[in-house]
């Protein structure tokens, strides 16, 4: 598959509560024991890795809330480039996540969020 989904983000509100509640229901293992205060989802069986968190506030808004995948790319400006030529726009340059990975985000034509990940 080219360009598979690696990672998922569930962001807004306040993140602790976010936490509880997905911990709640659906038993999620989440650690957001680190600077950034970034609920890391515990992996289960054949599940992706993802994060639970507050309001977005890396992309100049804080009030954004969002459910994002992530696909892993090869070329992030690249892609970034053409998500542009395709009716879309930049949300997120390409970002180094101290610590984390390389990534960037891009708004479809419809307005929905989707990041990319270096690969």
């Amino acid at each position: 598959m080219a360009a598979p989904v690696v990672h998922f983000e569930i962001m807004g509100g306040q993140g602790k509560q976010l936490e509880q509640f997905y911990s709640q229901l659906f038993g999620w293992k989440i650690d957001s024991n680190n600077p950034m205060n970034y609920g890391m989802v515990e992996r289960g069986e054949g599940g992706i890795p993802g994060g639970v968190g507050p309001e977005a506030a890396e992309m100049g808004d804080p009030g954004i809330r969002r459910v994002t995948v992530y696909a892993m790319v090869d070329d992030l400006q690249g892609t970034l480039d053409k998500a542009v030529s395709l009716g879309g726009k930049v949300v997120m340059p390409v970002s180094d996540v101290p610590g984390g990975p390389t990534l960037a985000m891009f708004a479809d034509p419809s307005g929905n969020i989707t990041g990319i990940l270096k690969g």
